[in-house]
């Protein structure tokens, strides 16, 4: 079987015990097999009272504490884990699945081949309702937006990334959309600008709240809002529709 990569793995089917590296496919690995799932990142935070061995940070997991929990496979991402990490893993012989992961049918079918592929555990209930909620097509143009992820310095949602095909999805026309970064720095007035009709602030990676950030916009309507609906691929698609569009309406 190969990954989202093309790197090629050997494993034992189906999968009894695996480590994630990634917080969204924690949440996901949790709410289909919690018994198989052995160890998680310290930003693993959903489900909430997960009790699993902590194997540090995304950026920097323990890899001598991953080998000794005994993985049949370790669940990675291209963007949020290193390569070097992935590669020194394997080396130790420990089975490591990459995702790669830009759009929403991506999503949908980098988890099919991880549950099904990788894992053998088969299609899981909420992956196809959440493929069933997305399917309907955005509805009302709602206008042109930015998202912010951080702020002193401020950074936005650029190019080709998951999170712009969500803001696509609820009728939203990224203004970053062709930035050359997937992630930019900008100055605030390339966001508080009179041709922008929003500006998304979520609780991560910056943790946006009323008090900090909106006070920043003068010209710029901006709407606090989950991140976790926003970026994050696993269960959380099957509610993350109704409320981010909850949100832009009330708003």
């Amino acid at each position: 079987m190969r990954d989202d990569l093309g790197t090629e793995l050997i494993t034992r089917h189906p999968v009894r015990r695996v480590v994630s590296l990634v917080p969204s496919l924690t949440e996901a690995l949790a709410a289909t097999r919690p018994e198989a799932l052995v160890g998680a990142t310290d930003w693993c935070t959903q489900p909430p009272g997960l009790d699993v061995t902590r194997v540090r940070g995304t950026k920097n997991p323990d890899r001598d504490l991953i080998s000794e929990l005994r993985p049949d496979l370790v669940v990675a991402n291209q963007e949020e884990n290193r390569e070097l990490d992935v590669r020194r893993l394997r080396a130790e012989g420990i089975p490591v699945w990459v995702t790669k992961i830009e759009t929403l049918d991506e999503a949908f079918a980098s988890m099919r081949r991880l549950f099904v592929t990788a894992l053998g555990w088969g299609v899981p209930d909420w992956l196809v309702e959440a493929e069933q909620v997305w399917a309907e097509p955005p509805g009302e143009f709602r206008g042109r937006a930015a998202m912010a992820i951080w702020r002193d310095p401020w950074m936005v949602v650029g190019s080709s990334t998951f999170t712009g095909d969500v803001m696509a999805r609820l009728g939203l026309e990224n203004v970053f959309a062709h930035h050359p970064e997937r992630y930019p720095h900008v100055e605030l007035d390339e966001l508080d600008r009179t041709d922008i009709d929003l500006v998304l602030l979520p609780d991560e990676p910056y943790v946006f709240t009323p008090d900090d950030g909106p006070e920043s916009f003068t010209r710029t309507r901006t709407v606090l809002c989950s991140g976790r609906s926003l970026t994050w691929y696993g269960p959380s698609l099957v509610t993350a529709r109704a409320e981010l569009e909850g949100r832009l309406t009330s708003a």
